[in-house]
């Protein structure tokens, strides 16, 4: 491929809007071109990088026993409506009714396609177990579209689904996915990347896990134990949180007139009590019905809205605008002698600790010496606190919890029957008794990987793609194309190593090497050729790695062979 054949500019500026580094390097290297929020038209760097990590996605499936299928984007909404999703799902689902009127969504995932496609294949246990992908694109109608290609609307997907008669057998071919995950990404050169435990949200299923890359700029965040002998990882959203314990003993109850403190942090100015020895309350509010729940926890820890909307069974929002007729008097809420219309949760942060200071439910009044059993009763304790800095590990009982954040690049759910028993997908069993089968499921973003991938490894100056991801092995840049025997010193090569079936860009335009070179940064090659009226005089050509970890040069009769070494040494890395 010549340079000044291939369409897109590159630009010295960083285009507006762009908050992270893939997405502004992506956006000046002419990778990609935006068109609406959350949506991309690609370039051609961009496309072969997207298909050389379709090709591992497809190896590592293959060799899994995946079978590659295609299903349509757009769907009938009966599918949905034989799962129950239709109407479970939100405003993110794109629903429309076609010219016949029958109504359609546009595919934000497939679990309903897959069943589909299979129910009415797979009749008896000797049909079992089976696993079926596709890559596809997909449609999510993303509120928070944001990135470039880390967080967007339309984007392409590899989605796969495996069926199985018993839980074991799931289990035992779900440690053979997240093995494949682990070869993926790994040979799509992404280093710091770790899987966790997760929620799984409207996919549905017991168990799932998300595997992520540790960045700064990732918007979920992590908790892994820092013992060296433990292996616990979770997203923050399933992450236990176990509390260290708080030594008090029990006081009287009594009322103190604190105006204007509505805060922990003002509590403490004023009363002197430390965070971990007070009752806050967090209020919320149900969707559906606009009522309110009241969360008591630990003044120090946060609640973590993921396990509250699971403990409730039902999505909730931060409550804003509480009035004195909720029967709540906002800033000074407490567990002692409230009556307020909600429902109410205790964090099990707060069990165990004799003596707390928390609202009186009265303006400018707080308790102090609160004991939750004498003074409150005997409330159900739950977990909905998240996990913080230095918690307590479940597993190995050390006080080593760290969080991180990071990117989600792929994702496994053990689905159990939610998808083949609302569909009515049933197989003959061994003893003739008909049985719902057991589903797992699996997703890598192709986009979003291609970007996470930018955004962990770059420089200054644009991306370094790991040379199995690369949109090309090799560039030469011809400087001085104007000399005879440059140019032909540098065609000669070109002609030569894509013959051999090497990856070649080539760059022969008539511009400064400064230009050239900052070009070269932004494609971000991993073997970089220079050919100059230098590099001829000495008979040799310079030769250099995008990641810097070599440079030098070889003389030019054999070089095809030296730069074909150095590009098999680069393979060599993701063995």
């Amino acid at each position: 491929m010549l340079v000044r054949n291939l369409l897109g500019a590159r630009f010295k500026e960083t285009p507006k809007d762009c908050q992270i580094a893939s997405h502004a390097l992506m956006m000046k290297g002419g990778y990609m071109k935006f068109m609406c929020a959350g949506s991309y038209s690609l370039f051609t760097p961009a496309k072969r990088i997207m298909r050389k990590i379709e090709e591992i996605i497809r190896e590592e499936m293959d060799r899994v026993g995946g079978q590659e299928v295609l299903f349509p984007v757009v769907m009938p909404a009966s599918l949905w409506e034989e799962s129950g999703r239709y109407t479970s799902i939100g405003s993110e689902m794109a629903r429309f009714t076609d010219r016949n009127g029958t109504k359609m969504v546009l595919g934000m995932t497939h679990e309903e396609a897959a069943v589909h496609l299979a129910r009415d294949i797979a009749k008896s246990y000797t049909d079992f177990p089976f696993m079926i992908y596709q890559i596809q694109t997909k449609f999510r109608d993303e509120p928070r579209a944001r990135g470039g290609l880390i967080r967007v609307r339309e984007f392409t997907m590899k989605d796969a689904y495996s069926f199985h008669t018993s839980q074991s057998d799931l289990e035992g071919y779900y440690e053979r996915v997240y093995e494949a995950y682990n070869r993926i990404f790994r040979r799509a050169g992404v280093k710091n990347f770790i899987a966790v435990k997760s929620d799984s949200g409207m996919m549905g299923g017991s168990v799932s896990h998300e595997f992520m890359l540790l960045t700064e700029i990732g918007e979920d965040t992590l908790a892994v134990c820092e013992n060296g002998d433990c292996d616990y990882r979770a997203n923050v959203e399933v992450a236990d949180c176990i509390t260290h314990r708080v030594e008090s003993s029990k006081e009287e109850l009594r009322e103190v007139h604190t105006p204007g403190v509505k805060t922990i942090a003002d509590l403490g100015k004023t009363l002197g009590v430390d965070p971990t020895r007070t009752c806050k309350a967090v209020l919320y509010r149900e969707n559906a019905t606009d009522g309110l729940v009241v969360v008591f926890l630990r003044g120090d820890l946060e609640v973590n809205e993921t396990k509250l909307r699971n403990h409730l069974g039902v999505e909730v929002h931060p409550a804003s605008g509480v009035q004195e007729e909720d029967g709540v008097v906002p800033g000074f809420v407490g567990p002692v002698g409230f009556s307020g219309k909600a429902k109410v949760v205790f964090d099990r942060s707060l069990s165990g600790i004799d003596s707390l200071c928390c609202g009186a439910n009265k303006k400018d009044y707080h308790f102090i010496g609160m004991n939750i059993g004498r003074d409150v009763g005997d409330p159900e304790f739950v977990e909905v606190a998240k996990a913080y800095n230095g918690g307590i590990c479940p597993v190995c009982g050390k006080p080593t919890i760290r969080l991180f954040r990071g990117i989600e690049i792929g994702n496994i759910f053990q689905l159990g029957t939610k998808y083949t028993k609302s569909m009515d997908m049933t197989y003959v069993d061994t003893d003739g008794s008909r049985k719902n089968p057991i589903m797992g499921c699996y997703g890598i973003g192709v986009g979003r990987l291609c970007a996470s991938v930018c955004e962990e490894q770059h420089d200054a100056y644009g991306p370094v793609w790991p040379i199995t991801i690369a949109p090309w092995e090799i560039e030469i840049c011809c400087l001085q194309s104007e000399d005879g025997e440059v140019k032909g010193v540098a065609d000669r090569l070109y002609e030569n190593l894509t013959a051999r079936g090497r990856e070649v860009l080539y760059d022969d335009r008539d511009i400064r090497a400064g230009a050239m070179f900052a070009d070269a940064d932004l494609f971000g090659i991993p073997v970089r050729v220079v050919v100059s009226r230098k590099t001829c005089d000495r008979q040799v050509v310079e030769i250099s790695f995008r990641d810097k970890s070599f440079k030098g040069e070889t003389p030019l009769e054999g070089a095809e062979n030296f730069i074909e070494e150095k590009v098999k040494e680069l393979y060599a890395r993701y063995l």
